[in-house]
């Protein structure tokens, strides 16, 4: 008898929440409000930090610290900051021409605005997530709401994965490879579909999502105009399980540049512009391994060689509060930057600590995504060179 009242209970106030919840999306569009203004006047309310203006001069690089606002702990019991995003969410099956196996996919569109020329931000989750999950600890539908852009969320099957582990380790296909090409052909069907701009497709992710993120990056770079790898193992060396756990526990054990020439196999990569976010504390991916993955993408942007970092390049450090950027500079503009953030263990920095594998420690990395890809454009790229790089999955 307890357990059906604790039940009805339950259910009651699920159904109480969810009422509420459509009500003030309702009372929010009645008032003329977008989701990210409840949400800046319910930090205001708070007394929660906000971020400075970004600075008008685009020809300067903006200070990496100057987006993030304070980390906001999030209600166990209420809605969370996620449920105020306003937008549309669009679930559904991608099936790749001749794939076995149907990617499920999430797409995020914030309101009232048209997709025709639209960014995207593409989102690579970590192992025992979804794409529910992730959208919810890092709160990037808030930020499409605000800056005007759509999410993708592909979502790894627990048939491929008992986990929903991406095979960042693997390759061939179908493993790797073929979540490459899946990935590569939900993007080229979502930007013809809805009309986004095929030059400001953004790729980020965390853990394992990162280590796919970075084959897409060396496989697919046409596609995409930068990405961010946040808590991610370093790139070329492992071909298993088994070495994957080893490269995430102690790094690589070759020369890093040389696991990306190796991958290219003499083959001219265009470069891709990228953000490396890592937790000090984290005992899952050591930090050795985002050093090691700054050292590949600055020589993937022919911004270092066997000497180093390259004569004319521009680097600079900025202490924020418990965590480091180094930015590496081409023509006043970052190139690479690395974020370090002391306390933080294997999870989202500045994130809805509510959900696994989120963190309210360290500034947002959303924000701090955002504010470097937006400054990032892709030049047009001989889809040749993209499928020609993509052979070497197979």
């Amino acid at each position: 008898m307890t357990k059906d009242l604790t039940k009805l209970w339950t259910g009651g106030m699920r159904r109480l929440f969810a009422i509420q919840n459509r009500a003030a999306r309702t009372a929010l569009r009645e008032a003329g409000l977008r989701a990210s203004d409840a949400q800046a006047l319910w930090l205001g309310a708070q007394g929660a930090a906000t971020a400075p203006a970004p600075t008008a001069d685009k020809t300067k690089p903006r200070p990496a610290a100057a987006r993030p606002v304070a980390p906001v702990r999030e209600s166990r019991v209420g809605p969370r900051a996620a449920a105020w995003a306003a937008g549309e969410w669009q679930r559904a099956e991608h099936l790749p021409k001749g794939a076995s196996r149907a990617l499920a996919y999430g797409l995020y569109l914030p309101p009232d605005r048209p997709t025709e020329g639209m960014p995207v931000v593409v989102m690579l989750h970590g192992c025992k997530q979804t794409m529910d999950s992730f959208a919810e600890g890092t709160r990037m539908n808030l930020l499409a709401d605000r800056h005007g852009f759509a999410v993708v969320y592909p979502e790894q099957s627990m048939q491929a994965h008992p986990h929903q582990c991406w095979h960042w380790y693997d390759a061939r296909q179908p493993a790797g490879g073929g979540e490459i090409a899946a990935i590569v052909s939900l993007v080229d069907t979502l930007v013809q579909e809805h009309g986004f701009d095929s030059s400001r497709v953004y790729l980020a992710g965390l853990s394992a999502g990162a280590g796919l993120a970075s084959l897409l990056a060396m496989r697919a770079p046409g596609r995409f105009a930068a990405v961010a790898l946040h808590s991610g193992p370093a790139f070329g060396e492992a071909r298993s399980g088994v070495a994957a756990l080893d490269v995430m526990r102690r790094g690589l054990h070759h020369d890093p540049a040389a696991l990306v020439d190796d991958e290219l196999a003499g083959r001219q990569h265009p470069g891709m512009p990228a953000l490396i976010v890592q937790g000090g504390n984290d005992a899952v991916v050591a930090p050795v391994n985002a050093e090691q993955l700054t050292t590949q993408f600055l020589h993937l942007n022919d911004l270092a060689d066997g000497e180093g970092v390259r004569q004319g390049v521009v680097s600079h450090e900025h202490d924020g509060d418990g965590y480091t950027v180094h930015d590496y500079l081409r023509d006043g503009a970052s190139v690479v930057r690395l974020c370090v953030v002391d306390a933080l263990d294997h999870a989202w920095s500045g994130g809805d600590d509510t959900v696994p594998f989120h963190s309210a420690t360290g500034p947002d990395a959303s924000a701090l995504i955002w504010d470097f890809f937006e400054m990032q454009r892709r030049a047009k790229v001989d889809d040749a060179f993209d499928g020609e790089l993509a052979q070497g999955a197979g």
